[in-house]
C-alpha cells in the first residue's frame, strides 16, 4: 500500500513525506515542479535513508495520472497540489481555477473509480475570510475568502464533502495557518521561485541581502502595532499532523461517510513586525522594511483555536517562534552554500 503525496517536493510537501517515511508509509510522489527543484528529492533521502518514487509530470495530465494509479497500490492521497500565492492569484484568477481544481477532480476521479478512500486536503485558514471573533474554530462561519486562492480552496473543500457523502469515502480537511521554517537539517525548507509572495522567505532573503528592502502591506490595521496578525506555525509540527490525520483515517473501518475537520496552526497570532523582530533577535541580524500600502486580498487577523486537534489527532505545534526563524536562517545559509 502506497500513499500519493500530490506536490510532495513543494514546501510543506517535502516535509509530510518525510514524517511518511519516518513513519514507514510507502510514497508516491507526482510533482511538476514547477515550485521545487530535483534536489530536494535527493535531500529527502538523505535525511530519512529511503528514497521515494517521484513522477514528474502535471495533475491536469489525466492519462499520466492514470498510469501512476495503474502502477500502484494507492490506499490514500495528501493533496498539496496548488498554486498558493495570494497576490498572484488575484492577478492570474484563471490560472489558479484551473490548477487547483482541475488537479483535484483528476485525482478524485481514480478515487471514485477505483474504490479508494483516505483523502487529506490541503486547506487553509482563508476559507474562514475575515473571521467575526478570535480565535478561529472550526464551526466558525465561513465567509467568501478575499482572494482567489482562498475561493479555491473554499471550493476543493465543497467538491470533497459531496465527494465523501455520494462515495461514502473519509477524508480529512486541514485547514492550516501560516507555515514558517526549515527541517532541522537545513536539507529542505520553503523554496520561492522569483519574487517571494510569503512574509518569512521575504526576511529571510532581506536579511541575506538578496532583498533591498521588506515590504510590510500596511501598518494602519487596528491591531497593536498597525500591522496584520497571524498564527505562525512551525513546518515540522504541521508535517506531523498530516501523519496524524492520516492515521486516523485508516483506523477507521466505518462504510459510512467520514469528513474530519482540523484547524492547525499555534493558537497564538503574531504581527508582521513581531515577526520580524524574532527574526532579528534569533538570528542576530537585522531586516531592513519599508511600509507600503494594504495589499489587496488580505485580512486584518487570524489565528487558530487548536482544541479539536489536540483532542482528536493528539497533536499540538510544540516549535516557538523564534526557533522555528532559527531554522529559516540555517536554510538560507545551505542554500548560499549550495549555490557557491
Amino acid at each position: 500500500m502506497a500513499i500519493l503525496v500530490t506536490g510532495g517536493l513543494g514546501y510543506i510537501g517535502s516535509h509530510t513525506v518525510v514524517e511518511l517515511l519516518n513513519n514507514n508509509f510507502e510514497v508516491v510522489i507526482v510533482d511538476d515542479l514547477s515550485h521545487s527543484e530535483r534536489f530536494i528529492l535527493k535531500n529527502i533521502e538523505e535525511i530519512t535513508g529511503k528514497k521515494p518514487v517521484f513522477y514528474p509530470f502535471d495533475l491536469k495530465r489525466k492519462e499520466l495520472l492514470t498510469q501512476v494509479f495503474d502502477a500502484h497500490e494507492i490506499d490514500g492521497c495528501i493533496n498539496f497540489a496548488a498554486f498558493k500565492a495570494v497576490g498572484e492569484s488575484q492577478v492570474k484568477p484563471v490560472d489558479y481555477y484551473e490548477n487547483n481544481l482541475f488537479s483535484l477532480i483528476n485525482i478524485l476521479q481514480e478515487f471514485k473509480e477505483r474504490g479508494i478512500s483516505n483523502f487529506i486536503f490541503s486547506s487553509s485558514c482563508t476559507v474562514y475570510g475575515q473571521a467575526d471573533e478570535m480565535p478561529i474554530h472550526e464551526n466558525t462561519p465561513l465567509k467568501m475568502p478575499e482572494s482567489v486562492y482562498g475561493k479555491t480552496k473554499q471550493m476543493g473543500e465543497e467538491i470533497l464533502i459531496d465527494f465523501a457523502k455520494a462515495y461514502h469515502r473519509k477524508i480529512s480537511l486541514l485547514r492550516y495557518f501560516n507555515p514558517i521554517g526549515a527541517h532541522p537539517s537545513a536539507k529542505i525548507g520553503e523554496l520561492p521561485i522569483g519574487v517571494p509572495n510569503n512574509l518569512v522567505p521575504f526576511v529571510m532573503q532581506t536579511a541575506a541581502g538578496i532583498r533591498e528592502k521588506l515590504n510590510v502591506w500596511g501598518n494602519d490595521y487596528p491591531t497593536e502595532d498597525g500591522t496584520a496578525v497571524r498564527d505562525y506555525i512551525y513546518i515540522v509540527d504541521l508535517a506531523k499532523a498530516h501523519v496524524a490525520a492520516l492515521k486516523k483515517l485508516m483506523a477507521d473501518d466505518s462504510d459510512h461517510a467520514v469528513v474530519d475537520i482540523f484547524n492547525l496552526g499555534t493558537g497564538k497570532g503574531s504581527s508582521v513586525l513581531e515577526v520580524v523582530k524574532a527574526f532579528e533577535t534569533a538570528n542576530d541580524v537585522k531586516v531592513p522594511y519599508q511600509i507600503c500600502d494594504r495589499r489587496e486580498g488580505d485580512i486584518t487577523i487570524a489565528y487558530a483555536n487548536v482544541d479539536k486537534a489536540q483532542k482528536e489527532l493528539n497533536w499540538k505545534s510544540e516549535t516557538s517562534l523564534e526557533e522555528a526563524l532559527r531554522t529559516v536562517w540555517q536554510w538560507q545559509k545551505y542554500l548560499e552554500t549550495r549555490n557557491t
